[in-house]
């Protein structure tokens, strides 16, 4: 398998240095940027599977940035910061953001979300055409594809999905009408347990729906069931 290229933006010197430290303990090939300048030329000339970013940088903060990764590439991102608040986590997810820790960190922990992460990232497509069931799930007009990995409207429009929505929505569509708890979707869209308070799946599934509800009378795709967690009613055709 292809070595792993992991980019840090981080404009603290010693955290910078720390994280490159560990990563490439771990055999990845590490690049770092100070800045989002710094960052798209870094993107520009080089493959990265993961970008693992701060919040609070010089010059766009890492929210703004995170949006145009997520117009621009299919890399994993994960938010890495020492702003422990609800409110940054719940942003941070909402814009599309994979997974999120806090400063200070625990090095086994952080290596073993990142390794997550890179396993999905670089797997994801690997799977050749030819043996692939389908390449995409139509429902309630709704085409789910799976090689551009996007979300097509009835009227044509494309969303591209970040990866941990796309993730849950293939997971639904493989697995119509059976109840799927958080810790289940949370396993499948980034490989890490459920801990208490979490609010990844619900934030992911918030915005899934969104899609959804933009078309006005769309009837309900995703059910919440609750004290259980979620469940896929859409009409699947066949294909």
């Amino acid at each position: 398998m292809q070595t792993p290229h992991i980019l840090i933006v981080e404009d603290e010197h010693v955290t910078r240095n720390t994280l490159k430290s560990i990563f490439e303990a771990e055999g990845y090939t590490v690049l770092e940027a100070n800045d989002g300048e710094e960052m798209h030329q870094v993107l520009s000339n080089n493959q990265v599977h993961l970008v693992i970013m701060d919040i609070n940088l010089p010059g766009k903060n890492g929210l703004l940035l995170a949006r145009e990764l997520r117009e621009q590439g299919d890399m994993a991102l994960m938010f890495l910061t020492g702003r422990d608040n609800e409110v940054d986590k719940i942003l941070g997810l909402e814009i599309g953001a994979d997974d999120y820790i806090t400063k200070p960190f625990n090095p086994r922990e952080l290596t073993i979300r990142a390794r997550n992460l890179l396993t999905r990232a670089m797997s994801q497509g690997a799977l050749p055409e030819d043996k692939r069931s389908v390449d995409r799930y139509v429902f309630n007009g709704w085409t789910l594809d799976i090689n551009s990995r996007s979300l097509i409207s009835p009227d044509s429009e494309q969303f591209k999905l970040p990866r941990s929505e796309f993730r849950a929505l293939l997971h639904f569509c493989e697995n119509p009408g059976k109840i799927q708890t958080r810790a289940d979707l949370l396993k499948k869209m980034t490989g890490r347990e459920l801990k208490p308070h979490d609010r990844t799946v619900d934030v992911t599934i918030r915005r899934i729906r969104k899609h959804f509800e933009s078309f006005g009378d769309t009837p309900e795709i995703i059910a919440t069931i609750h004290g259980e967690g979620y469940r896929f009613c859409g009409e699947l055709e066949e294909i």
